[in-house]
This record gives C-alpha cells, sequence and structure tokens, in this order.
C-alpha cells in the first residue's frame, strides 16, 4: 500500500485558478471545491451578517462589507470569505489583494475543518484583525482577534452584541439578529 505524500498532489496558481469553473478556492497551491453549494441557512446567515455589517459601516467612509470576493494572497492562494470588511481603498476590481480587517466564515459540514484549521492560520498569519467562526448548527461564533500575531480567542458569541475596532471606526455587531 502505498501513502500518498502531500508533496505529491498537484500544485496550482492563480492563472489556472481563474480557468476552473464552478466555485473554488486556492490555498498554498491545493485546490479545493466548494461544494456542494452554501444551505439555505448559510445564505440567510449570510446574508444577515451582511445587512447588518452594511448598516454599521455607513458612516465610515473607510471601510466596506463585500460579499465572497476573490482574495488573491499570492500566486497560490485564493481565498473567498463568506463575509468580510476591508478598510482603505480597494484598488483591483478582479480580486483584493489587501487583508481584510474582519472576516466571518459560516462553517458547514464540508467546510468546518479547514476554516477552523486551514484559513484559520492562514488568516493569522495574513494579519487579519478579526476573524469570526459562526456555526449555525450551535448558533454560535467564535470570535477571535488578532494580538501580538497570533489569534486569541474573545468570545463565544450567540446573542451578544459585539463593537469591533476596525482601526479608522468601529462597529457594533449583534449577533442574536443572524440566526433570525
Amino acid at each position: 500500500m502505498t501513502i500518498l505524500d502531500w508533496e505529491d498532489l498537484p500544485r496550482y496558481t492563480y492563472d489556472d485558478y481563474v480557468q476552473w469553473e464552478g466555485r473554488w478556492e486556492l490555498i498554498h497551491g491545493l485546490a479545493y471545491a466548494m461544494t456542494p453549494p452554501p444551505s439555505i441557512r448559510h445564505q440567510s446567515i449570510s446574508q444577515h451578517i451582511a445587512s447588518q455589517l452594511e448598516r454599521a459601516l455607513e458612516n465610515c467612509p473607510e471601510c466596506h462589507a463585500l460579499l465572497p470576493v476573490d482574495w488573491k494572497i499570492d500566486e497560490e492562494t485564493t481565498v473567498q470569505p463568506d463575509n468580510l470588511v476591508i478598510c482603505g481603498e480597494v484598488e483591483n476590481l478582479a480580486y483584493l489583494s489587501k487583508t481584510p480587517t474582519l472576516i466571518f466564515e459560516i462553517i458547514s459540514k464540508s467546510t468546518a475543518h479547514k476554516d477552523r484549521t486551514t484559513k484559520f492560520k492562514l488568516y493569522e498569519k495574513e494579519g487579519v484583525r478579526h476573524y469570526v467562526i459562526v456555526d449555525p448548527f450551535e448558533n454560535i461564533a467564535k470570535i477571535y482577534q488578532l494580538q501580538e500575531d497570533r489569534y486569541s480567542e474573545v468570545l463565544d458569541a450567540g446573542n451578544d452584541t459585539v463593537e469591533f475596532d476596525l482601526g479608522k471606526c468601529r462597529l457594533l455587531f449583534e449577533f442574536a439578529k443572524i440566526w433570525v
């Protein structure tokens, strides 16, 4: 019996990624299919997050709430966070090249491990200030904040209201409103 070594897996680049059909993420040259499509519950929570972020940022000219968009970190890593906030000028219309300030990932059975480990480490390394892992099965959002280049868990939010410091502005986020 032969055990497959990670080094034997095919590696891809952004040029490969943009040719693929369907939804994919590329992390350190490895392709991750974003299938099956998000559930209705996942989409509902994402919509509630997006609308709340949009309202909370109305008076902040520096920061913008976005739905899944390509964040090209380097030639071998492009991800699509479920919901995010980017502060400052967005320079490229095809993809983000700047690190988001706040990311929400809504886990599913097929993405839970990747969101809790692979993306956790990636976002930490890339300097995402706030990372929120939303569990729609438990109605809990684990909130992490970057402190001295490491994530520290701030809170397991259920029905809590949390203030996020985005640098140029702050936003109050009511987690009770996303589970509706």
